[in-house]
């Protein structure tokens, strides 16, 4: 039975462990991160931003519009982040 169904069964009897997150599958990891975002952003005005998220936000945004942004290509994203993971 795949994660969503059992979603669809109980919606959880308690919280996830992370354990059980640790057990899963990667399939079973990217359902319940969709099933999370799907949620998440059926309510956007639920979620609130930290402010310290809000402060990267803006730093950000004021390098793209300097023209001093750094884009990556996902190939080199998956590179950078192996090496931090190293």
């Amino acid at each position: 039975m795949s994660l969503a169904a059992k979603e669809r069964e109980s919606y959880f009897a308690a919280m996830i462990e992370a354990t059980e997150i640790e057990r899963m599958t990667g399939a079973e990891k990217m359902e319940v991160m969709e099933l999370l975002w799907r949620s998440m952003s059926a309510e956007p005005a639920k979620i609130s931003s930290p402010s310290w998220h809000r402060k990267i936000l803006a730093q950000r945004l004021s390098k793209v519009e300097a023209g001093k942004g750094e884009f990556l290509t996902l190939t080199q994203l998956k590179k950078r982040l192996a090496r931090r993971h190293a």
